[in-house]
């Protein structure tokens, strides 16, 4: 059975912690709204009609965040850019722990030749250049909502790796690991069921603290146009077309932007209120 570590005092705590329930709070309306907000909106994300063209923010229709150039509701708009972009964030970020989990506390467990080879894989993947890695993906492999998971998630994950290698070398010197090594217990085993669940609360505040930057790459991808495409939409995207018509529609980009920043800031705070409860000694100079 894997032995997880004993989280309720750590909830507890966290419970206690008024900023961080506020953006978690947040965090789950905008999510919630993403998806029944798009579903009660009489407008469709797609729905083209240049009669409708550069309306202003109004009660009235509905059009609470105005339209577009082509006529398109951008309330509809920036919930579906919200939930694409909360997707990304959330997909990259699990396929970036199971991979930095996994591959670092690999290296570290081992250690030896293994450790200095996998490591030196990292290095390497580190001096590739990130925007000439993705745009190699998008030549090579033909533009999709898949590929941005990948490009993110095939990066993001080099830095959970160091720091997982580095406190399983910690970990592994522990009586627990021993008895278990001395126990006949395979080396797999000892990572998953031993090594990997005390690596809990430190893994989940990293990943916690990076979730603003897998939002910002996505984000920033988009705003290239290398991101998601027509007829689909981010908060990136959005905030890239607002920039373009800011003069003549400002409302374009003031609602996306706003929406990005408000998010960005709710995991900034989620991230720091973790890491205070679950990894206290970070703050330990």
């Amino acid at each position: 059975m894997i032995e997880w570590p004993n989280l309720r005092p750590a909830l507890r705590k966290l419970g206690r912690n008024r900023t961080v329930m506020i953006c978690l709070g947040t965090l789950l309306l905008i999510a919630v709204l993403s998806v029944v907000g798009i579903q009660a909106s009489p407008y469709r994300i797609d729905a083209i009609a240049f009669d409708d063209s550069f309306i202003a923010p109004t009660w009235q229709d509905g059009r609470l965040f105005g339209t577009d150039d082509l006529g398109r509701d951008l309330f509809v708009r920036t919930l579906k850019g919200t939930q694409i972009t909360l997707l990304v964030a959330v997909v990259a970020s699990f396929v970036s722990l199971v991979l930095g989990v996994l591959y670092g506390a690999t290296a570290g467990y081992i250690g030896g030749k293994t450790d200095m080879l996998m490591m030196r894989l990292v290095d390497a993947l580190y001096a590739m250049p990130f925007m000439f890695f993705v745009i190699l993906l998008m030549v090579v492999f033909e533009r999709s909502f898949l590929l941005i998971f990948v490009a993110i998630g095939a990066i993001n994950w080099l830095d959970t790796a160091r720091i997982v290698r580095g406190q399983t070398m910690s970990l592994r010197q522990r009586a627990f690991v021993d008895a278990a090594r001395l126990s006949g217990v395979p080396t797999s085993a000892i990572i998953l069921r031993h090594i990997a669940p005390n690596l809990f609360s430190v893994v989940i505040v990293y990943v916690t603290l990076t979730i603003p930057q897998v939002i910002l790459f996505e984000s920033f991808l988009s705003f290239l146009g290398l991101g998601i495409q027509e007829p689909l939409t981010s908060l990136g995207a959005l905030v890239s077309d607002g920039v373009g018509r800011m003069e003549r529609a400002q409302w374009m980009l003031w609602f996306p932007a706003g929406t990005l920043a408000l998010v960005l800031l709710c995991f900034n705070f989620l991230g720091d209120g973790l890491r205070d409860v679950l990894d206290p000694k970070s703050h330990i100079v």
